[in-house]
């Protein structure tokens, strides 16, 4: 009896990041509605050159968020020494995910006119409120779960603040660039709203997504060290602790690298089509 409640916990726990995933494939609708928009309509000449600025600079940060996954590399390897060379492909992946929330959090403000009066979208025509609080919840879980394995000397003071800093610093950033998004006013010219309501789409789903993977990854790794060494531990009976632990473990990876497959969709950059050019 106690293997099958196991068995069903661990099928339970896996649950949140199948829907987190299921979330995250919906949202691709979002940005071929965002695409479709753009590529019926013909934007003025402002209108296109801000799409080209946006694409320009978010290349260049990218490129900078590279160099800091290289530069951390050669951090590793001074710090960690031979033990390094596991981290190096992280490493990298982390500067990149920076990278993405840095350049929609540093994105030029567009230059054509505001709407007057001023009108701004919600929230909730940029991206699905579910997956932007997922995020912030991922994020504090993660936090909670390093907080927890520090206090009892399961994790070293480098890898805990590491946890710590990576996930609240792109949190920080990307709660900048949502922030940036949604103050913006709307652009007076009408041919112009489709691509600025794209460009809000793209900022708000890129760095939720990036924030996602940063907390998931380290929260799955964190979760699978505290269920090893719970099973470890001699107890009576049926623990499940270790179980739902390392379920929890499994389920955010698994979410954490989904997530990660819809964000390489996510970075292709909005083009106008032919179509858009003929006006």
């Amino acid at each position: 009896m106690g293997r099958l409640i196991a068995v069903v916990l661990f099928i339970a726990v896996l649950v949140p990041g199948v829907l987190l995933a299921r979330g995250w494939a919906l949202a691709a609708g979002r940005r071929a509605v965002a695409s479709a928009s753009i590529e019926f309509t013909s934007p003025t000449e402002e209108g296109r050159r801000t799409l080209r600025r946006q694409a320009v600079h978010g290349r260049r940060v990218r490129r900078i968020g590279l160099l800091l996954g290289l530069v951390a590399v050669v951090g590793s390897i001074v710090v960690f020494a031979e033990a390094s060379v596991f981290l190096w492909a992280p490493a990298v992946a982390v500067g990149l995910l920076v990278g993405v929330v840095l350049a929609e959090a540093t994105r030029p403000r567009p230059r054509w006119q505001s709407a007057r009066p001023v009108r701004r979208p919600r929230r909730g025509e940029q991206i699905s409120l579910w997956l932007l609080w997922t995020m912030r919840a991922v994020v504090v879980a993660e936090v909670l779960a390093t907080v927890l394995l520090w206090q009892r000397d399961d994790l070293p003071d480098r890898v805990a603040w590491l946890a710590l800093g990576v996930p609240l610093g792109a949190w920080l950033l990307a709660e900048v660039a949502l922030l940036r998004a949604l103050v913006r006013p709307l652009p007076a010219e009408g041919a112009d709203v489709p691509v600025d309501e794209a460009l809000r789409t793209w900022t708000a789903h890129l760095v939720s997504a990036a924030v996602s993977v940063l907390a998931l990854l380290p929260l799955g790794a964190l979760l699978l060290v505290a269920g090893v060494g719970l099973g470890d531990r001699v107890s009576e009976g049926v623990d499940l602790w270790p179980v739902a632990l390392v379920a929890g473990g499994f389920s955010a990876l698994a979410a954490g690298l989904a997530v990660a497959v819809f964000l390489v969709t996510w970075l292709r950059p909005m083009r106008l089509s032919e179509r858009a050019l003929a006006g």
